[in-house]
């Protein structure tokens, strides 16, 4: 038995991602002094799925379609993340 957000693609699609990016942070040589923005892009990664999970378990459309919202607000700030750390040359442009 399957739960019923284990069958959305954008919910497998986003476990997929948060997967990839934790593989990602966890090659780059860490410094103390930037631990706090490894938690926080492995913490907006995993949002997004559990956002959708969430959301989805509510069972009523206009819930679902406010925790897809928050799902993408999680994404926005992953992807900010990001950028920073390509810009720190954390990682590459390719991983980016």
């Amino acid at each position: 038995m399957k739960f019923a957000y284990e069958k959305l693609d954008v919910w497998n699609r986003a476990v997929d991602f948060a997967v990839m990016v934790i593989d990602t942070v966890e090659t780059i040589p860490m410094d103390r002094k930037h631990y706090r923005l490894f938690e926080q892009i492995e913490a907006s990664s995993t949002s997004i799925s559990m956002n959708l999970a969430e959301g989805k378990g509510r069972n009523s459309k206009k819930e679902f379609t406010q925790f897809c919202y928050i799902a993408r607000g999680s994404l926005y700030e992953t992807m900010t993340l990001l950028e920073i750390f390509r810009r720190k040359k954390w990682i590459t442009d390719p991983v980016y």
